[in-house]
């Protein structure tokens, strides 16, 4: 089972709660960005706001659900998860800005090292794929 499940706890006081007020301002900016591009409400995964659920199945026979995008306000910058992985995005990141990655993770020190809009577009499409390539149980 993973490890971060969803929660009903509030997104509102988690982010509220977050105490640097550039990492706050940039925590409710990328709210707004994830729920356009997700068309799905923030839920609180744990310490991450995680936006829409997928269902994956590895052939491991390993399965469980995971959110379509997400981030968090991590101490040392803002890490936003692109399920996806970036392989296929060269492209927009060549334009995103500055940040740096990890397998599934884009960190930012802040929103204003990066285009709003290349970033909207590389979690929506991360998001399409996530659900193209992981169809709904059934």
């Amino acid at each position: 089972m993973n490890k971060t499940q969803p929660t009903d706890d509030p997104v509102n006081a988690f982010l509220e709660a977050i105490e640097d007020p550039q990492k706050k301002a940039d925590s409710l900016a990328l709210v707004e960005l994830m729920r356009q591009a997700t068309g799905h409400e923030p839920r609180l995964w744990g310490n991450i706001v995680g936006f829409g659920q997928y269902h994956y199945k590895y052939a491991s026979g390993r399965e469980g659900d995971a959110f379509l995008a997400g981030f968090a306000p991590r101490k040392g910058n803002l890490t936003l998860y692109i399920m996806a992985g970036f392989e296929q995005y060269d492209a927009l990141l060549a334009r995103l800005g500055k940040f740096k990655t990890g397998k599934a993770c884009l960190y930012l020190k802040k929103l204003a090292d990066v285009d709003m809009d290349v970033l909207r577009e590389l979690v929506q499409q991360s998001a399409a794929h996530m659900v193209a390539t992981n169809p709904p149980p059934g």
